[in-house]
């Protein structure tokens, strides 16, 4: 059990059966009446954020979040499957259960995988990936518009806004979190 008064980010708690994560807290000490903590939270499951409130002592249950690394194998449609590199096991999850997570993800990729008591519930991409850019308009000379983006497609088949001067065949860098392009890769 975990207290309200004792959150900090990234603590992964239960509310009403439901896994959550401290995204943000602050303590509230208002002039006139109680104390309480105020809360942005992630549910880990459907991904929807919401804010809630909470006395500094009221007590929710902590959630222990098991975080095994698994390599991506494939995806057959309906499942995507993965493989423990230790004992080989195989595992797959059901599409629904993994969302776009894996969007910037190419076969045979480290990833972890997520689970509560057993049951799989989300997958983690490394922070950064570096993906070929497989279709995109092409640069011209004098392009040079300060920030100006255009939309590219890369290996996986997820989109990206490029710079202007980014062609086909260029490594890029990505940041899986927000889909960010944060640069070229060197050859």
């Amino acid at each position: 059990m975990i207290s309200a008064s004792e959150f900090r980010n990234g603590a992964t708690i239960i509310i009403d059966g439901d896994i959550y994560v401290v995204i943000e807290f602050q303590h509230v000490k208002p002039g006139k009446g109680a104390a309480f903590v105020r809360t942005k939270v992630k549910n880990l499951v459907t991904g929807s954020v919401v804010e809630k409130t909470f006395r500094p002592s009221e007590k929710l249950e902590k959630a222990h979040i098991d975080r095994k690394d698994m390599q991506y194998l494939y995806n057959d449609g309906e499942l995507y499957h993965f493989m423990d590199v230790e004992t080989f096991d195989q595992i797959a999850i059901n599409k629904e259960d993994i969302g776009n997570t894996l969007k910037y993800v190419k076969e045979n990729e480290m990833v972890k995988i997520l689970s509560h008591k057993g049951n799989v519930f989300g997958i983690e991409p490394a922070l950064f990936v570096e993906l070929e850019v497989t279709e995109t308009e092409p640069g011209f000379k004098g392009d040079t518009a300060q920030g100006a983006t255009k939309p590219a497609t890369v290996e996986t088949g997820a989109s990206v806004n490029v710079p202007l001067f980014i062609n086909v065949g260029e490594i890029i860098k990505i940041d899986t979190r927000t889909g960010e392009y944060l640069g070229r890769v060197n050859s």
